[in-house]
């Protein structure tokens, strides 16, 4: 192992000791107590399965049969998540085939980020993630169920799924993805289309063509943002059947993986002789296995927020400290939109995830003595799955990347860091993504622009006013302010201006999440303005410097003038009803920092 690998996840378990014994303790006590049908009443019993055909009742009259859980995001709404309607009933016969029965528990909330960028709606994202955690806790809670399948891809669904599933950790789990859509318009032509509208140099007809092929077919969205990183991390994690995150959706080779991942969550369930639950997988290896996995693919900068939620369900308590430090020597070895060109089909057809894990553990990055839902060893997802004659199977990653141009080898990378840093200063503490800003631009020092909404950025823009050197902050965008919506509406222009030769970065206590780009973008900091963090005494013309190179995030004002003044105080009104927002009060006043994941279920006190 890499000695800092090996350091951080030392220093992570012994931070973790007394939660993790804790959470461990309370898995081992539920587990000790199940098949928890078993303690269900005969009236409970025949209310659980009522609707059952006969066969599948006598199945369940006894206990050491398996009942699989099905869990499901699934809309017609949400392209990525429209794939899972024909799931339960693929999920049905593979579970009847090892003579145990599959019922959906429970749906979910979906939302799409796409749909609800700068909309309203955006302002409930982040908080669907425990939503939807809980939402998975109510499906679990009927005490049916041996072993559960969680289907979801998304943003906030796959870290809502996780950290519900892990209150029942004692239940083995698998996730169970349905891929993304074929290639559509080159992510270059649509940033291309984007700034172009931006600048009122095509109109709206024009723009929506070129992103409806863009966005064109059933499957997850194919640039590397959230979504596509949940799905890397997760197999990384060994919660996916080896090599499942990138297949395309509809084909023969994705059903047979979703009957696969069915079979082998029976097999882990105790009826059948399992011993491992989920809350055994995900440790502190793991997750410092999926932190790798992201800093070396440039994947989402959600996750320095969810994979913190998720740690904390299992007991475990990572920050931004232990992500700057893997970040500073793990290789670079992704180029894939918005940190290249290319998309998630094309490093899948590299050799995708399974090259990915075994050159990162023939080099000592990853852990690999940890327990998957295939058994013991990271190594048994170095193998990509195929179809052989009608038959699952699975054989070696290829030696070497089949598009060096999309994934590197760990010895060759494209840069020797993951390009995430943390930034600290007198304006707070924050995180900066930048594998995909060029060197020049890593180092912003100009005056600031100040908005305390990101629509007053938009009428800025077109009335000339930040055509110059400028650092924009776009303040009061929190998880308590208004739910800390990602501000993707920002980036066509800011990518404009710096296209116009002017150097600029954006400070800002909201998100931007994996799809931020050549813009440096200082997000997530706290505390957050509506908290009187630093933001809300920042004033149009003090010379702000965003510095990447060295972590700093500082105003050029003095520190006794800087304390003195006048915190700025806004109207929140607009953000805190209409839209169901009013339902989310609770949740905003709640909400810790996102360096504790941006939570209600947990903050430094619990």
């Amino acid at each position: 192992m890499h000695a800092t690998v090996e350091r951080v996840t030392r220093r992570i378990a012994e931070r973790s000791r007394h939660t993790r014994q804790v959470y461990l303790e309370r898995m081992n006590r539920l587990k000790e107590q199940s098949p928890h049908r078993s303690s269900l009443s005969c009236g409970n019993l025949a209310h659980g399965f009522a609707a059952c055909n006969q066969g599948d009742k006598d199945t369940l009259k006894f206990m050491n049969r398996a009942n699989v859980a099905i869990i499901t995001a699934y809309n017609d709404m949400l392209s990525a998540h429209q794939p899972y309607e024909g799931f339960p009933d693929v999920i049905r016969e593979a579970a009847h085939g090892m003579g145990s029965v599959a019922q959906v528990a429970g749906g979910t909330p979906a939302m799409c980020d796409g749909v609800t960028q700068g909309q309203p709606g955006m302002e409930l994202s982040l908080f669907s993630r425990d939503t939807i955690a809980m939402s998975t806790a109510v499906a679990l809670s009927h005490n049916m169920f041996d072993a559960a399948l969680l289907l979801g891809i998304c943003d906030k669904i796959v870290p809502g799924l996780l950290i519900g599933a892990l209150s029942f950790g004692h239940l083995p789990a698998v996730l169970v993805p349905a891929g993304p859509m074929p290639s559509g318009l080159p992510n270059k032509e649509k940033q291309r289309i984007r700034q172009l509208y931006a600048e009122g140099k095509i109109g709206k007809e024009e723009l929506l063509e070129a992103e409806s092929k863009s966005y064109h077919s059933p499957g997850t969205c194919t640039f590397y943002g959230t979504a596509n990183s949940n799905q890397l991390l997760v197999e990384v994690m060994g919660l996916h059947m080896p090599g499942a995150a990138f297949i395309h959706p509809g084909t023969e080779l994705r059903d047979a993986l979703t009957r696969a991942a069915t079979e082998q969550v029976i097999k882990l369930s105790k009826p059948h002789g399992g011993q491992l639950g989920l809350a055994d997988l995900v440790n502190e290896k793991s997750i410092v296995n999926a932190l790798v996995a992201l800093l070396v693919t440039g994947g989402s900068t959600n996750h320095t927020i969810h994979w913190i939620a998720i740690a904390r369900a299992a007991g475990i308590i990572i920050d931004w400290n232990d992500y700057a430090e893997l970040s500073a020597v793990v290789p670079s070895m992704t180029r894939i939109y918005p940190n290249g060109q290319e998309d998630v089909n094309a490093f899948h057809e590299a050799g995708g995830t399974p090259l990915l894990i075994r050159e990162l553990l023939n080099a000592g990055y990853l852990h690999n003595d940890v327990e998957t839902v295939i058994g013991f060893g990271l190594d048994n997802y170095a193998q990509s799955p195929f179809m052989d004659d009608g038959r699952l199977s699975w054989k070696a990653a290829p030696e070497r990347s089949l598009r060096p141009d999309v994934l590197s080898s760990a010895a060759e990378p494209f840069a020797p860091d993951g390009g995430l840093r943390v930034l600290d200063g007198n304006l707070g503490r924050g995180v900066i993504k930048v594998s995909a800003v060029a060197e020049e631009h890593r180092v912003v020092e100009a005056p600031a622009v100040v908005f305390n909404d990101q629509n007053e950025l938009k009428a800025a823009f077109e009335d000339g006013e930040l055509d110059r050197d400028c650092v924009v902050v776009v303040r009061f965008q929190g998880p308590k302010a208004n739910g800390m919506p990602e501000l993707h509406k920002l980036t066509p222009y800011l990518g404009v201006l710096q296209d116009r030769g002017f150097q600029v970065a954006l400070v800002t206590d909201g998100r931007m999440s994996g799809a931020s780009g050549k813009v440096p973008a200082a997000i997530h900091v706290y505390p957050e303005a509506l908290d009187g963090g630093p933001l809300a005494r920042i004033r149009n013309g003090d010379r702000v410097v965003v510095d990447a190179n060295h972590g700093q995030l500082r105003v050029e004002v003095g520190e006794a003038e800087f304390s003195a003044r006048e915190v700025a105080q806004v109207d929140l009104t607009a953000s805190h009803q209409d839209y169901g927002r009013e339902l989310f009060g609770w949740m905003r006043r709640a909400a810790g920092t996102p360096e504790e994941g941006a939570s209600f279920f947990w903050t430094t006190e619990s």
